[in-house]
């Protein structure tokens, strides 16, 4: 018999809708939110907004006040024990007098994992761990990711005409998708903590790859105050320095790492074929900039270059329905197979329609070497 309540996972789906509501300005902090309850009321509730303000503990407490002693919270995510911008909720917790906590997971942030848990315990509050922990994580892919493995969560992008390609065989391509699609592209955008692409597709497309207000859907502006947008980093491929100031990248809002061998904003090593070393680029990305999402926009090539490398978490792909021909450009490039069994196999998460066109959502099955 479980030990959760009907009530309990009532409590838990609000608290993990809350924590959606910050999904666009969180970043590099994960997504929280918090339900407080006394006997059959809801007395409080919150959800993290943004790095450096209260967590969602904090907003919930201050809704219940008096009314959080022997209160039950019910958290998305292990209540912090230690001191950083702002004080450990956990502490926060216990001063309050609640008397449960019901927590989605577990934090795998070395500073946390587990001592929240123990701070309530050892204070006498009831603890209990697990209640909708596969809905909590989805809610934070980008932080679990470098928590759990030091590298960003990473998201590839393509689009493509009903039969694969992207783009003319004289390189046009604008535009293949329909708005709505354009406009989902910009909500994913505006969720991510940075977008790679390479100085070609920039230079080719003349791409300022930032997030713009009128493009998003609805749904989002909804949901944030546009002077609360968040511009994901730029982050660009340019061994060959071919980036210049005249370019829209340039002319608008949000910061850019140039990548290099030498001279860039980051310098990472080639390869064996004298190629930047993706691999390595994605850990100086979590490690000196604190990225933990990467949302990729480029060509064919750069997209085969990080399957090959295992390096995707997640395809993010658009089909159109047009017919564009054999001549014309490929949605990836060359993978140097030659045997069915070394194909790239995915799981497909999601499909739907998004306007005209079709959005596909799924994960590669990285289990060969």
């Amino acid at each position: 018999m479980s030990q959760f309540s009907a009530t309990d996972h009532q409590m838990m789906s609000l608290a993990i809708d809350l924590a959606k509501k910050g999904r666009f300005t969180t970043a590099p902090n994960p997504n929280v939110g918090c339900v407080i309850t006394l006997g059959d009321e809801i007395v409080g509730h919150g959800y993290h907004k943004k790095a450096g303000e209260p967590h969602a503990e904090v907003h919930a407490m201050r809704m219940a006040g008096d009314k959080a002693k022997g209160a039950t919270a019910y958290v998305t995510l292990e209540p912090c024990s230690h001191y950083g911008r702002t004080p450990p909720c956990a502490e926060g917790l216990i001063k309050a007098g609640v008397a449960k906590v019901v927590c989605a997971m577990s934090d795998p942030n070395p500073q946390v994992a587990g001592r929240g848990f123990a701070m309530l315990e050892e204070a006498g509050i009831e603890v209990h761990v697990g209640l909708l922990e596969q809905d909590a994580r989805v809610l934070n892919p980008g932080f679990l990711k470098k928590m759990e493995t030091q590298r960003p969560f990473v998201q590839l992008k393509m689009a493509a005409s009903l039969d694969g390609q992207t783009a003319l065989a004289n390189g046009k391509s604008q535009w293949i998708t329909g708005p709505e699609a354009r406009k989902d592209v910009q909500a994913y955008r505006a969720q991510a903590g940075a977008i790679l692409s390479t100085s070609k597709t920039v230079i080719d497309d003349n791409a300022s790859l930032n997030v713009r207000w009128d493009e998003l859907p609805s749904q989002v502006q909804e949901t944030i105050e546009q002077e609360e947008l968040r511009q994901p980093t730029r982050v660009i491929l340019d061994r060959h320095h071919q980036l210049t100031e005249e370019l829209k990248l340039f002319q608008s809002t949000g910061p850019i790492i140039r990548v290099a061998n030498q001279g860039g904003d980051l310098d990472i090593s080639l390869t064996s074929d004298e190629q930047l070393d993706l691999a390595k680029t994605l850990d100086a990305l979590a490690a000196e900039h604190q990225i933990n999402h990467v949302w990729v926009e480029a060509g064919a090539t750069l997209a085969s270059s990080m399957m090959q490398a295992q390096l995707v978490d997640e395809l993010i792909v658009y089909l159109a329905p047009k017919l564009m021909g054999a001549d014309g450009r490929g949605l990836i490039g060359a993978l140097g197979l030659e045997e069915m069994q070394d194909v790239i196999d995915l799981n497909i998460k999601d499909i739907r329609m998004v306007g005209k066109d079709i959005r596909i959502v799924a994960t590669p099955q990285l289990t060969k070497n």
